[in-house]
């Protein structure tokens, strides 16, 4: 295998250099173009333990690590990191800011009438991220419909939970909305929400970065139409880039069951429950309401 180099793009620099990237109506880069021209460009969100940079600019996280394996597969020899909102992922990838994202984001109908997805390589459920000893007792979702002038929840603006708030009826000026990650501890601490709702790692990893606030472990798993709410996590691409799609599929196939696939995502936290259930559904069933 070839040892990938990575690049950064800075975060001063990196919208001017998209804008000269992003022609509106350009075709995405087929395949071979990618590889002959030896470089990808891969969005992440900065989202522990998904797809993140660290200090030193190193990308991380379940996506970046399995990606990086699938991409030297193909022959694809360095990767560019682009760090963005999570907001403006799917946009990003529209107009050809990227050439996929690595954020192991939820496959889902909506989300794909805009982008094309691989099949799934994560498979997570929900959380919830409270002030330290958790004063207001809240431990379910159901809690901010059941008591809405008491309690506020925040989100991350543009998730799949926000959008599962908004379905629920909880009244949109209980919900505060954050678009970077410690935006939530500081929105609890300082009293703008009484808790952050996420999936589960993702909460937990916010647990890490501060005392003032823990992860609530009493909580009750939401359920819609009689079934537990789970989320099914992967790469993302533009919807002209099937090509390419289609190959990182390959890969991944050959990656999760021959290669260290199930030991990334068990370091990273994943549950043996979490990689069973990446197996439910391909992307298409997903796409199609599955899930």
């Amino acid at each position: 295998m070839t040892t990938n180099t990575f690049l950064m793009v800075p975060p001063v620099l990196a919208g001017a250099f998209a804008t000269l990237l992003a022609i509106p109506g350009l075709q995405a880069d087929t395949l071979e173009e990618i590889q002959q021209r030896g470089v990808i460009r891969i969005a992440v969100a900065n989202e522990k333990p998904y797809g993140y940079l660290n200090e030193e600019g190193k990308a991380l996280g379940v996506g970046p690590e399995v990606a990086r394996r699938i991409l030297d597969d193909l022959g694809i020899e360095e990767i560019e990191w682009v760090e963005t909102e999570f907001k403006n992922l799917i946009p990003g990838l529209e107009v050809g800011r990227f050439d996929m994202a690595a954020a192991e984001m939820a496959i889902l109908p909506e989300r794909c009438n805009r982008v094309l997805f691989s099949d799934p390589n994560t498979s997570y459920g929900e959380g919830l991220l409270v002030l330290a000893s958790n004063p207001n007792g809240i431990r379910a979702y159901e809690d901010f419909v059941e008591r809405p002038d008491t309690i506020r929840v925040a989100v991350q603006e543009g998730t799949v939970t926000q959008d599962m708030f908004e379905a629920m009826g909880v009244d949109p000026d209980r919900i505060v909305t954050v678009e970077r990650l410690p935006d939530a501890i500081e929105a609890i601490v300082r009293g703008r929400a009484d808790a952050f709702a996420a999936t589960g790692m993702t909460v937990a990893s916010l647990e890490q970065m501060s005392p003032q606030v823990e992860v609530e472990f009493n909580f009750n798993d939401p359920v819609v139409d009689g079934r537990e709410v789970r989320y099914f996590g992967g790469f993302a691409f533009p919807r002209d880039a099937e090509d390419l799609r289609d190959a990182v599929n390959e890969a991944l196939e050959e990656e999760k069951r021959y290669g260290d696939w199930q030991q990334t995502l068990a370091r990273y936290g994943f549950l043996t429950k979490d990689i069973i259930y990446s197996y439910r559904f391909n992307a298409e069933q997903l796409c199609s309401g599955a899930g």
